[in-house]
């Protein structure tokens, strides 16, 4: 007989007013998601639905501009700051071109920042079309989940007996925010397709909010699991780097999006991840769990338990591989 396919979690940050012994319980849930699936979902966050919908809302009216009037703040205009629009097919997976367009932003940093002076890749201004009012929006959104982003890793420290500050005083008193708005246009030959192959994200947890045309799916054990919209919920997912800090005990878990034949896909995702200078060396006091096996073999073949170096090495090598015509840029900048 065929088992029916497991669901993924739901963790509702609402219990955590309710006392210590319900911020114990929810540590448990997340730590039991994040080691079975490496995926979640999350809600009573606090996050309004009035400023998630208003933002897709401004997304969805860009996208539907025509591609010059985007490719104005082409990401090619952002500079070492990697931000900007980039139009389908120009990001690649596994070195296939994915079949959604986007807008890369970031932290605001402006010119003064010692980061931009230095030329260090992935900080600066991010670009914004004078046509559509994200400006606002965007950077508030990021505030917002920036926030919720340090209280799941400090959830995530109680989970592993740990400080509660423990992930703030190591790694993200100053995290790198790298947040994506995504479309992926319907599939006009009338099938479906990969809007992005399978993949994990790099960092420590990503914040995602998608809309309800349906397509990803997260890998676990030997089947792919749909991921439909939740109300009101953001999916969650751990990243590498997470995985490597806790010894494998969490799972950074292969994910990918089928695109429509009838509708355009928008998704928002924002990556809450280390300082870019941060060391992460695996948590001595962190063990895996027996159950979790763990494996070398990794979607692109780098595997984050063999990095060595800071976090914004492991990520230049990632997104290097992403968008390799920047990567190169980047490359000839260092060696002037």
């Amino acid at each position: 007989m065929i088992q029916p396919a497991p669901t993924l979690p739901i963790i509702d940050l609402s219990l955590l007013h309710q006392g210590a012994r319900d911020r114990a319980r929810v540590a448990e849930q997340l730590d039991s998601a994040c080691k079975q699936f490496g995926f979640f979902y999350l809600v009573g966050h606090g996050v309004t639905e009035q400023s998630v919908r208003s933002l897709m809302s401004l997304a969805r009216q860009f996208f539907a501009t025509p591609v010059e009037d985007k490719l104005s703040i082409h990401m090619s205009k952002g500079g070492r700051a990697w931000r900007g629009y980039f139009p389908v097919g120009e990001e690649l997976t596994s070195g296939r071109p994915d079949g959604k367009e986007g807008i890369y932003f970031g932290t605001e940093l402006d010119d003064s920042d010692a980061r931009v002076r230095a030329g260090i890749p992935l900080h600066g201004r991010n670009l914004f079309p004078t046509t559509h009012a994200l400006r606002e929006p965007v950077l508030a959104y990021i505030d917002d989940l920036t926030q919720l982003g340090h209280r799941l890793m400090s959830l995530l420290a109680t989970a592993l007996g740990l400080d509660t500050e423990f992930f703030r005083t190591h790694y993200t008193r100053d995290p790198t925010i790298l947040f994506r708005i995504f479309n992926y246009p319907r599939r006009t030959d009338g099938h479906t397709g990969w809007g992005v192959g399978e993949h994990t994200d790099y960092g420590f947890i990503t914040l995602l909010k998608q809309d309800d045309v349906g397509g990803l799916q997260v890998r676990h054990a030997d089947r792919w699991l749909e991921v439909p919209d939740v109300a009101g919920s953001f999916v969650c997912n751990v990243g590498d780097m997470l995985e490597r800090l806790t010894r494998g005990r969490y799972v950074s878990a292969l994910h990918r999006v089928r695109s429509s034949p009838t509708r355009d896909r928008l998704s928002m995702a924002l990556f809450f991840d280390p300082g870019f200078d941060a060391v992460l060396t695996p948590i001595e006091d962190v063990r895996p769990d027996s159950d979790q096996p763990h494996t070398h073999v990794r979607w692109d073949d780098i595997d984050p338990h063999a990095a060595v170096g800071t976090y914004g090495e492991y990520l230049l090598s990632k997104v290097g591989r992403v968008f390799p015509g920047l990567r190169a840029e980047a490359m000839e900048h260092d060696e002037s």
